[in-house]
C-alpha cells in the first residue's frame, strides 16, 4: 500500500474538457470542489481541481491540478495545462536523474500549450534524484512561470520559453514520498512502499497515462514522447520501454487499455550507465572548458582507484544483478572517486563554475509551494512540500538502483526506431557531458559505427553558436554550452529550440 504524487504539467490544447460520463464532484475538506474520474480498467481516480490561476497566467490557456489514487492510500499529484497553438501531434516525457532531485508520493501537475492545445503534442516532464520533485522543473527550468534570479518578488512571472509554448506538459513527481504525492497511513499509523527501484516505478507511470487519456479523451492518438533530466537517465529507458511493452500486450490482445503513442525519447545530463560514467568524473574534472578542478597526480590515483576497485564492482553489479553486488558497487565508486574529488575543491557539482555555497538557481519556488493559499488553490494534500525526500533515495540505494545500467534499454529503445536525444549541459560535472558522450557512443544499434566516427558540429541558434551535436538517424547527441545541471534554466531560448525540433519529428537542427 503506498501513495503516489504525480505533479503534471500540459501544454498544447485550449480546450481540453475531460471526459463526464464517469465524472462527478465533491467537497474535500484539503481543498475547493475537486473533479473526480474514474477509470473502471485499472481502477484509478484522478481527482482535480480546474483552472487553479496558479503559474500560467496566459489567457485562455487551461490547467488542471489534483491527484491519481491507484489502490487504497496510493496518492499521485498533478498539475496541468493544455496548449494553445501548434499543430503538430506528439506527447513526451521528461525526466531529470541523479542525486539532487527526491521526494515523497507523486505529485502532478498539467498545463495546456499556449497554441492550439487541440492539436498540439503531449509531453511529460520528470525529474529525477532519485526522489525529487517534478516541481523543480516546472518552477526552475521549463514551466509556464519561474522566479527569475534576484527577483525580490515571491510571486512567480510568466516564462516565455516555456515548453508549453509548443506541447501539452505534464510534470509528475514520482515515485510515492515525492513532492506533494504521499502515502495514507494505514491502521496501526504505517505506511508500505513499495516502489524502490527504476523498473518498479515504471508500472504507476503507465497506469497514470492510462487513467489520464480516459479522462482527457482529446489526447487519445497524439504522439507522446519522454523526456528527462539528471537520473531520468534511469527513469526514462525504462518507462519508455514499459510503454513499449504495453502497447504489444494491448495490441495482441493480451492486454487492455489504450495504445500511447510514443514517439521521443528526450534526456538531459542523464545517469544512464556507471560503468562509463564513474571515469568521466575523473576525466571531466581534470579536463573541462571551465576550470581543472583536480590535480594531474590526483587524477591519476583516481583513475588507478577506477580501474582496480570501482570498475569490477561495476561489472559484478551488472553479471549478478543482486542488490547486494550493486550496493557495493555504489559504495565502493562513492567512496574512492565521488566522494574524494567533491572535496578536492569549492565547486557546485551541477554547476563548476559556482562555489558549493552558489544558491542558484533559485529555490524561491519552495516558499511559495508551502503557503497555504497556494495549497488550497491547486488542492495539494499531504505534509509540507519538500524538493527531495531522503526517504526515497535510501529506498532506491538498498536495491543498488543506481549501479544498473540503463544502457542495453537505451540500445534497444534506439534500435526499435524510438527518436531519442541525449544533451547536456556543459558546465554539470555530477552527471556531466563527457559521461554522456561516451555513453551516446557506446549505444549498440544497427547504425553504431556510423554514430561513432562522425564528429561533433556546431549547433547553432538564429546563427549564434550554442553547442555542438551529431545525428544518425534518430539518435542525437547535444552538447550545450554554458550550461549546467538544469540546461533550460540556463540556456532557456536554446532548450526551447530543441524541444520543439524533437516534437516536430524531423531530428535536431541549426537554426
Amino acid at each position: 500500500m503506498f501513495v503516489l504524487w504525480l505533479t503534471l504539467l500540459l501544454a498544447s490544447i485550449t480546450t481540453s474538457t475531460p471526459t463526464t460520463a464517469n465524472t462527478l464532484t465533491y467537497t474535500q475538506k484539503h481543498a475547493p470542489n475537486y473533479t473526480v474520474f474514474t477509470h473502471a480498467p485499472t481502477g484509478a481516480t484522478l481527482s482535480f481541481v480546474n483552472n487553479s490561476g496558479i503559474c500560467e497566467t496566459t489567457p485562455n490557456v487551461n490547467q488542471y491540478s489534483g491527484y491519481l489514487s491507484v489502490g487504497e492510500g496510493l496518492n499521485m499529484f498533478f498539475w496541468y495545462p493544455p496548449p494553445l497553438s501548434s499543430s503538430q501531434s506528439s506527447t513526451l516525457v521528461f525526466q531529470e536523474t541523479k542525486r539532487n532531485l527526491i521526494s515523497f508520493s507523486r505529485g502532478n501537475r498539467f498545463f495546456e500549450s499556449r497554441h492550439t492545445p487541440r492539436s498540439a503534442p503531449l509531453a511529460t516532464w520528470f525529474n529525477g534524484g532519485p526522489g525529487c520533485s517534478s516541481m523543480i522543473g516546472l518552477f526552475q527550468e521549463n514551466g509556464p512561470c519561474h522566479f527569475p534570479l534576484g527577483g525580490d518578488s515571491n510571486e512567480p512571472v510568466r516564462n516565455p520559453y516555456s515548453f508549453n509554448e509548443v506541447a501539452n506538459m505534464l510534470y509528475i513527481d514520482q515515485p510515492v514520498g515525492v513532492g506533494f504525492s504521499y502515502a495514507d497511513a494505514d491502521g496501526n499509523g504505517g505506511v508500505e512502499v513499495n516502489v524502490n527501484s527504476t523498473e518498479s516505478a515504471a508500472g504507476y507511470v503507465w497506469v497514470f497515462l492510462q487513467a489520464f487519456f480516459e479522462a482527457f479523451r482529446v489526447y487519445e492518438g497524439r504522439d507522446v514522447a519522454i523526456f528527462t533530466e539528471s537520473y531520468g537517465g534511469h527513469y526514462g529507458p525504462s518507462f519508455a520501454s514499459h510503454i513499449q511493452s504495453q502497447n504489444e500486450l494491448i495490441r495482441n490482445g493480451s492486454l487492455s487499455g489504450e495504445i500511447i503513442n510514443l514517439v521521443a525519447l528526450g534526456i538531459n545530463n542523464a545517469w544512464i550507465d556507471a560503468g562509463i560514467q564513474e571515469k568521466s568524473y575523473i576525466d571531466f574534472a581534470y579536463n573541462n572548458t571551465y576550470r581543472s578542478l583536480i590535480t594531474s597526480a590526483q587524477r591519476d590515483t583516481y583513475l588507478s582507484a577506477y580501474e582496480k576497485t570501482c570498475l569490477p564492482a561495476v561489472h559484478n553489479c551488472t553479471s549478478t544483478g543482486t542488490d547486494e553486488s550493486c550496493r557495493t558497487a555504489n559504495r565502493v565508486c562513492s567512496n574512492q572517486i565521488e566522494g574524494p574529488i567533491t572535496r578536492a575543491a569549492d565547486f557546485n557539482v551541477y554547476d563548476i563554475r559556482k562555489p558549493k555555497s552558489d544558491p542558484e538557481p533559485p529555490g524561491t519556488y519552495m516558499g511559495y509551494l508551502n503557503r497555504e493559499d497556494v495549497r488550497r488553490r491547486i488542492g495539494a494534500r499531504g505534509g509540507r512540500f519538500r524538493e527531495c525526500a531522503g526517504g526515497v533515495t535510501l529506498d532506491f540505494a538498498r536495491t543498488g538502483d543506481n549501479a544498473k545500467t540503463l544502457l542495453p534499454t537505451l540500445s534497444t529503445l534506439i534500435q526499435s526506431g524510438l527518436q531519442v536525444l541525449l544533451w547536456a549541459g556543459d558546465a554539470d560535472w555530477i552527471c556531466n557531458w563527457v559521461g554522456n558522450y561516451d555513453v551516446a557512443n557506446a549505444v549498440i544499434f544497427d547504425r553504431q559505427e556510423e554514430f561513432r566516427r562522425k564528429e561533433l558540429v556546431p549547433y547553432t541558434v538564429d546563427g549564434v553558436e550554442r553547442g555542438t551535436f551529431k545525428s544518425v538517424g534518430g539518435f542525437t547527441f547535444l552538447r550545450v554550452f554554458g550550461a549546467g545541471h538544469e540546461v533550460p534554466y540556463y540556456q532557456p531560448e536554446t532548450s526551447l529550440q530543441v524541444f520543439r525540433q524533437v516534437l516536430e519529428g524531423r531530428g535536431v537542427y541549426s537554426t
